[in-house]
């Protein structure tokens, strides 16, 4: 059975959307059939994988307001094992589009449903803010990554997204489980960066990942060619992390978190 993950902090320019495409690439690149979906109009997941949204026949607008198939709206990206179901501009009006459908925070589950079984993998991008949008990628979801910032302000806004997903398990999706929290843009020579890493560590113990996404110059240069960090330089510390990150996260499947 596939597994579900949203990628998600309503704070913006944490490295979510970095996070989300060499993710999915490197479990694709791990053999496992993945599906990235890109729920942000600003629509970089798709851009950053060298698709057009204009190009799509169909995007995640008109599965979540028209029930348009997720099965027909995949496409093919640069990556084997890689599909995407892309974003337009148009998603900024989904919201109040849903307001009037029945069960609106269940819409993403119910187009999901059908495809879930078909990927190993599905890694939904998530909106900067906990509208309709995001309550809808986490009632879907089977778990939710967050990516934290190494830098001051990294743990403010988590308490708010920690009580949305409360909120969210109680009312909408009891199997709702944080995946981990994720340490991105971080700079081993700054004792800042230390200092947050070690007070996610403190506050969340394991639900922390051991990989920490560094600041790496090819990882901000690979979205303008298209390209994930693993296509555009294998090699760089950027590249290796999220295929590290993608390891650790096939680990703790392959060995359920005790209870």
């Amino acid at each position: 059975m596939g597994k579900i993950i949203a990628i998600a902090n309503q704070k913006g320019g944490v490295g979510k959307t970095t996070t989300t495409i060499n993710l999915s690439a490197s479990l694709a690149l791990a053999n496992k059939k993945t599906v990235l979906i890109d729920a942000d109009p600003q629509a970089n997941a798709s851009s950053g994988l060298g698709i057009n949204p204009k190009n799509a026949t169909s995007s995640i607008y008109e599965c979540l307001v028209d029930d348009y198939p997720v099965a027909s709206s995949a496409m093919d990206t640069c990556v084997d094992n890689l599909k995407i179901i892309a974003s337009r501009i148009d998603l900024v009006g989904a919201e109040l589009e849903l307001v009037s459908k029945p069960s609106r925070e269940n819409i993403l589950q119910r187009a999901l449903k059908p495809v879930k079984d078909s990927y190993d993998y599905i890694i939904i991008d998530c909106i900067p803010s906990l509208g309709l949008i995001t309550v809808n990628a986490l009632t879907a979801a089977d778990s939710v990554i967050i990516p934290v910032q190494a830098e001051y302000f990294a743990l403010e806004g988590i308490s708010k997204l920690l009580n949305t997903i409360r909120i969210i398990k109680s009312r909408l999706n009891p199997n709702l489980q944080i995946e981990g929290f994720l340490l991105t843009m971080y700079d081993a020579r700054l004792r800042l960066a230390n200092q947050i890493y070690e007070e996610l560590k403190t506050h969340f113990g394991k639900m922390v990942f051991n990989t920490v996404i560094p600041r790496n110059i090819r990882l901000s240069e690979a979205p303008s060619h298209g390209l994930p960090a693993i296509l555009y330089d294998p090699n760089s510390r950027g590249a290796t992390s999220h295929v590290q990150l993608a390891k650790e996260l096939i680990a703790r499947r392959t060995k359920p978190k005790k209870s």
